[in-house]
């Protein structure tokens, strides 16, 4: 490196910081290393439900085991199959009653008279209780229970249910024909619970009359509000 003048000779010169010292010339004095840094831990991410895929099935057998089954979601013939062996198995236990959530049920017109069926042949008595929207046949469900509460948050829908045929005009007209039978049971069913008559029924749901949780009481369809916690209970309810 060349010297200035008024430098002595062999007077050693410091090179600037990141320039590499050139053949033959030390290197100058730089900024010590740091101390080795460490990596970071390799860590297992949190997961809030361990086996995730499993537990709800694990939640409805300790809810089964307590004598409470889930009737949720769309009713059709596979479901109505499934809620059925559920309440016969139960009601052969044990001679408590049985607890039915109801929770924003829908049903085929078929479906729900087949679940009504069943419980009204059970020997233990069937506590109902009604959350989200219940609407049209599986009112009916709602209605066979000998029992019925409803969550702050429950809305009814009386409405006529929705079907479809397909076939020759022979055929669709004793679909129709049995649609009307399955119609009047579902409507008689709902008359008995409510203690109105079947063409008021009937008229309601052709028009889709819409009861909150205080109207369906007022109407007859619920016996009154799910009764409230008390603070502090345990797991025996004392």
């Amino acid at each position: 490196m060349q010297r200035g003048p008024g430098i002595p000779q062999g007077t050693e010169i410091p090179l600037p910081p990141g320039i590499p010292p050139g053949p033959g010339i030390p290197p100058g004095p730089g900024i010590p290393p740091g101390p080795p840094i460490a990596p970071p831990p390799v860590t297992t991410p949190l997961r809030v439900w361990q086996d995730a895929p499993a537990w709800p099935g694990r939640v409805f057998e300790r809810l089964y085991e307590r004598r409470i089954v889930l009737a949720h979601g769309e009713l059709d013939d596979e479901a109505a199959t499934s809620l059925c062996a559920q309440l016969l198995t139960l009601d052969a236990e044990k001679n408590e009653p049985i607890r039915v959530e109801v929770q924003g049920l829908t049903a085929g017109l078929a479906a729900a008279l087949t679940v009504m069926g069943v419980l009204d042949v059970l020997r233990v008595p069937v506590q109902a209780y009604a959350a989200g929207q219940i609407s049209g046949p599986a009112l009916g469900v709602l209605a066979a229970a000998t029992e019925r509460r409803s969550y702050p948050n429950a809305a009814f829908l009386l409405a006529e249910p929705r079907v479809w045929f397909e076939g020759s005009a022979t055929s669709l007209s004793s679909h129709e024909e049995q649609v009307e039978a399955m119609l009047d049971q579902l409507y008689l069913r709902l008359a008995e619970a409510t203690g109105r008559e079947v063409d008021e029924i009937r008229a309601d749901a052709r028009r889709g009359r819409y009861l909150t949780a205080d109207q369906a009481i007022g109407y007859g369809l619920i016996h009154g509000p799910v009764a409230a916690r008390e603070p502090g209970r345990g797991r025996d309810g004392a």
